[in-house]
Order: C-alpha cells, then structure tokens, then sequence
C-alpha cells in the first residue's frame, strides 16, 4: 500500500482514524490504510484489537471520533445514508428473519433498498443460484444448516447490488466443508469485481481470500501487506517443530544456540525458525541430542499473528 494513494483511487481511505468512547477508552487509535477496488481486503487481530470498531466506523453505523475516512468517496460524517445505500453488510450473527422463506427474505429486503419489483425478481433468482439455495428457495429459514443461513446471508448483502461488501467473521461456527463453499463463493465474487472487506480469526481464511491484510493490535495497525509479505517479513521461510523428553528438555543448556534465527518455546515443543528446516534437523542430530518428534514445515500467517500479537489469550 502506498501513502501516496489518493481518495478517488481507494474505495475507503483513512488517515489517522480513530474511535474514541465516553468512557474515555481507546478503541481505534489514528489508523491509515486503503481498500483498493476489486480487491479482498482483511482485518486481523485478537479480540479487542480494533477490528469491529473500524468495521462499524466504515459501515456508518458508528461515528469517527477523529481522523480522515472517506467510503465510496464519501464522508461518512454526512453522506451516511448515502453510503449505506451502496453497502452490503454481512454481520458476524445472522439476523434473517426465520418466519419467512428463503425467497422471502430477499425480496423484503429488497424494498428496504426501493428495487422494483422485477429487478428484485430477477437478482433473487441470481443470487440463490449463486450461493446454491435455488432448491430450497421455498423452504423456512429456520430449519436451514448454519452453512445456508450464512449464505442467504451473504446472498441478501449483494441484493443492492452493492460496491462494496463487509464481512464480519464470515465462517465462524462452521463445519469444513461449509466454510470450503463459503470461500468458493466469496472468491467468485471477487473474480466479479466486488470489493471484499473481511475480519476473521480463521489465518487460512485469509490467506485463501485476501489480497491485502492489516493486523491489528491494541487499537492500532501493527502489520500490513499481501498474505506472502507478512510471512517474507515477520518469519523465516521453515519452521521446524522440535519434541523432547521432560528430562531433555530441562538440560538443554544451549545445545540449540545458533541453530535457528528465532527460538520460541511452548509448553509441549519448541519452534526453530529457519530457512531449511530438514538442515536444521540434521544440526541437531549432529549435536546428539535426543528428540522424541520432529517436524519440518512452512511458515504460515498463524506464526506471523502470533509473532506480532503474542500467543496469551485475550477474553
């Protein structure tokens, strides 16, 4: 991303934005970062990091406390409505209305947005067909798998025909395969030419979907770039996981000094990072150290994460 980066060639341009509450609390503090058109754009981060306040500050349906946002080439502070108008908001909790059916929960919403009604006809059918819920168009809402329900969802966020769609947590609580057929569909509509702003959990979520991705953390955005840069950036190319007996373990004394850019040390197994993890194996072979596993991988966005955010969990 470039600085340099004018509103009219951003979707949303920010500069410095920040979300400040009566309580005096800190929720968002003077963040840049542009959404480019066609583009999938992620927000990642432990709870409490600032990912939903940005989302809600974008999606006007929170103030900017501070600081420069501009959506659609609009001022959220006094073209709300008018922005609103050009989104599609998937929220982290389904809100479909269960006491209509599927086709029904399009076309009401549908007049929120004053389509007519043989606009809304057509984009209805569209849209079951490409979130594959055209069979089951008749059916209650309330009987449906957590898969369908995200999908119709999604499918009424793109009723407007929107330029730009938000995402909140869009798998979570689903099993592999929905989220597999989830992603499927997102990534189609990426390929349409639609504007993707995603905040999830899932780290193979976002290197399957995003272009560009910010971690956030503490209110402000620690990281930034495409899914391969992070990972260039912030780790070594391998990883290699290390297992030892209790006893070894305790009496390594620094046999491993030297073996590794980064040592990091969890309850159960040490992580090497390294540019060639099976030498690095060999390495501690060499040095006759008794290791009860090993296992030689690639570095992933989740070392990446945790490395800027830190493992502790955060309620």
């Amino acid at each position: 991303m470039q600085n340099s980066m004018t509103t009219s060639e951003s979707l949303v341009h920010a500069r410095g934005l920040t979300k400040r509450y009566a309580n005096g609390f800190t929720a968002v503090d003077g963040v840049d970062f542009d959404v480019r058109p066609g583009k999938a754009f992620g927000f990642l981060g432990p709870n409490g990091a600032g990912k939903t306040s940005t989302m809600r500050m974008i999606a006007c349906s929170s103030p900017v406390s501070d600081g420069t946002l501009s959506v659609i080439g609009m001022d959220p502070r006094t073209q709300a409505r008018e922005i609103k108008a050009r989104l599609g908001v998937v929220p982290q909790i389904d809100n479909l209305d269960t006491e209509l059916t599927v086709r029904e929960n399009l076309e009401m919403y549908a007049r929120y947005f004053d389509i007519p009604r043989s606009v809304a006809d057509q984009r209805t059918k569209e849209l079951l067909e490409f979130v594959q819920l055209d069979e089951r168009a008749k059916d209650q809402v309330e009987p449906l798998s957590g898969g369908m329900k995200r999908r119709l969802t999604i499918a009424r966020a793109l009723i407007n025909d929107p330029d730009l769609v938000i995402l909140d947590e869009p798998t979570t609580g689903l099993d592999p395969q929905a989220r597999h057929l989830l992603w499927e569909r997102l990534y189609q509509l990426k390929r349409r030419g639609a504007t993707l702003i995603i905040t999830t959990h899932y780290m193979d979520e976002a290197e399957q979907l995003c272009d560009h991705l910010v971690v956030m953390d503490k209110a402000k955005i620690v990281a930034e770039g495409s899914p391969r840069q992070l990972i260039d950036q912030h780790s070594t190319k391998e990883v290699l996981e290390l297992r030892f007996a209790d006893q070894t373990r305790d009496n390594l004394n620094g046999q491993l000094d030297g073996l590794a850019d980064r040592i990091e040390e969890l309850p159960d197994r040490l992580l090497l990072y390294t540019a060639n993890g099976e030498r690095t194996l060999e390495q501690v072979n060499e040095r006759q150290i008794p290791i009860e596993s090993a296992l030689v991988r690639r570095s992933s966005l989740e070392d990446v994460f945790l490395r800027l955010t830190g493992r502790s969990l955060v309620e």
